[in-house]
């Protein structure tokens, strides 16, 4: 058997090694949610940056659920490799900032020392939008939400991450040590001010003192990232041991492009990210906005369409010349609701995601990406549909998108074959089209009724509704029609 990633020496050749000295590394930022994205992303960034300029900047990370990802970090003393992948071939980097890994329902106060520790500056996470616990008709708590309800009811014991985030700040407070800045890199607009609203809400409630300092000393800077990283696969780890010469289970794969846009506000300090490639902003919102809308919003385009159409792959999809064209379409329809955005011609940032979507070595799942729906369709789909309307556009691709989410709702193939919806709402979804007519006008009316899903622009606005269930009528009677 072949011998564990675990130090970096008698690597093969073919590997690209972290380019600074890792005994000296020592703790700056602890990350929450140590997923597949955020060590194709933050990790290498990070790990960039201490190349230049060094620092104290080692990460610690720590799963809030599962376990699996954790232990692998620590079997392999933090070290992974990154494949990254293109036509012309793939390259093997290993990773080398992860200096340790916490599993917080093994240990839950281990990480609530971590978090009260001063060494820690930043406290990062990638934890998906659903973790949030936001209710997105208020745009506050949901206090319905499991780990808030949780937490609400047992503050000094949290199970959540923003449980753990108020909590840790607490015992910062209570002992003086200056707060960490916390650094949201999920895929929500201003994703910064939605973190502070939920903190300052969650400590409103438990402590209101502590929710006046919280606003008063702690930085929720917000940012953009942007990489397409597929979910790993046996080929994944196959080819990592093939070019580094060990076996890697927390190996990941990923494209060549890699953005990062941060507001550059932090309380204590970061690493140089800036000489990394990342961009340092005063205002994240233009960028974050046209990633949304362009690529987010054409990539649930594709994963519903190609999803119920029988493709595996986004690649696949591409193959499709009229879904190709739609995609396109659809971006251009986004660029139409969105201010200009510094440094960007959107016409060639859209050509640039096309060709992103079709690159043959990354296989994206249509599946992976369709997951958690009612997370992510208001800022990809509803908000700028919203907006195109209101400025007189059809707004016809947003009604296509929308019919192919719904179709995907329905949780069945055209052969009757059922699949899991794989969404937090999953169970009121169901309910609601249980018992009615298999037609899409009678399934759209009944989804547009989603509590805090759909904007009354959108639900009030009768040719747009009327429009959506008719492509999804088109949808329902043949899933691989050619719509449009």
């Amino acid at each position: 058997m072949t011998e564990r990633l675990q130090t970096l020496s008698g690597l093969a050749p073919t590997a690209k090694l972290p380019a600074y000295d890792r005994n000296q590394l020592k703790s700056g930022i602890l990350h929450l949610g140590p997923g597949a994205f955020f060590r194709a992303h933050f990790a290498p960034f990070t790990d960039a940056a201490l190349a230049v300029e060094g620092g104290d900047w080692g990460i610690e990370v720590a799963s809030l659920r599962t376990a699996d990802v954790a232990d692998h970090l620590n079997e392999q003393n933090g070290l992974y490799t990154m494949l990254i992948r293109d036509t012309s071939g793939t390259v093997a980097q290993v990773i080398g900032p992860i200096l340790r890994a916490h599993v917080a329902t093994r240990d839950p106060s281990g990480l609530l020392d971590r978090l009260e520790d001063p060494a820690i500056r930043i406290v990062s996470l990638t934890v998906t939008e659903k973790a949030y616990g936001m209710d997105t008709a208020t745009g506050g708590l949901d206090l319905n939400h499991a780990d808030v309800a949780a937490d609400l009811a047992n503050r000094h014991a949290p199970r959540g991450v923003i449980g753990y985030l108020v909590e840790g700040l607490s015992r910062r407070r209570a002992k003086g040590v200056p707060p960490f800045t916390p650094l949201s890199c999920d895929n929500l607009p201003s994703n910064g001010a939605v973190l502070k609203r939920l903190v300052l809400d969650f400590a409103e409630r438990v402590d209101p003192p502590l929710r006046q300092w919280i606003e008063e000393n702690v930085p929720f800077p917000s940012t953009m990232v942007d990489r397409i990283t597929p979910a790993s696969t046996e080929a994944t780890y196959q080819d990592a041991e093939r070019l580094t010469g060990r076996q890697d289970l927390a190996a990941i794969e990923t494209e060549p492009f890699t953005q990062w846009v941060i507001e550059d506000h932090f309380a204590n300090g970061r690493p140089a990210w800036d000489k990394a490639g990342a961009l340092m902003v005063t205002d994240v919102s233009a960028y974050e906005k046209m990633k949304l809308r362009m690529l987010n919003g054409a990539h649930s385009l594709l994963a519903y369409l190609g999803y119920i159409g029988g493709y595996e792959f986004i690649r696949d999809v591409m193959d499709d010349a009229a879904l190709a064209a739609l995609a396109y379409r659809h971006m251009h329809a986004a660029a139409r609701t969105l201010d200009p955005v510094p440094g960007i011609d959107l016409d060639d940032y859209a050509s640039e995601l096309i060709a992103r979507f079709a690159n043959k070595a990354i296989a994206h799942r249509t599946y992976q990406i369709a997951m958690d729906g009612t997370q992510k369709l208001p800022q990809r789909l509803l908000e700028p549909a919203s907006e195109a309307l209101a400025h007189g556009d059809r707004a016809e691709t947003y009604a296509i998108a929308v019919a192919a989410w719904m179709r995907y709702a329905i949780g069945e193939h055209g052969n009757g074959e059922r699949y899991e919806l794989r969404d937090p709402r999953a169970g009121e979804i169901a309910a609601l089209i249980a018992d009615i007519p298999r037609t899409g006008l009678a399934i759209s009316a009944a989804l547009f009724t989603l509590p805090g899903l759909f904007p009354a622009a959108l639900t009030g606005h009768r040719a747009w509704t009327q429009d959506v269930a008719d492509k999804l009528e088109i949808l329902i009677q043949d899933d691989r029609l050619p719509l449009f």
